[in-house]
């Protein structure tokens, strides 16, 4: 069972600008973390990887990391 790790500081709207936010949810190799990891709902899980993609797509953050 995964541990739920990100319940109690999430955020009610998950802003593609804000990339410290959109961080913690992104692994060492830059891929978003699954649901069972982040504890959110699947609502608040696709606006996350939207909210990823975008910023992402505008270089905010790396599609990879080195890890």
């Amino acid at each position: 069972m995964a541990i739920k790790r990100f319940k109690k500081d999430t955020p009610a709207y998950f802003d593609y600008t804000d990339v410290k936010t959109l961080q913690r949810f992104i692994n060492m190799y830059g891929q978003i973390e699954p649901i069972g990891k982040t504890g959110l709902s699947s609502k608040q899980q696709r606006q996350l990887a939207t909210a990823i993609k975008r910023a992402r797509h505008l270089a905010l953050l790396p599609f990879v990391t080195q890890g």
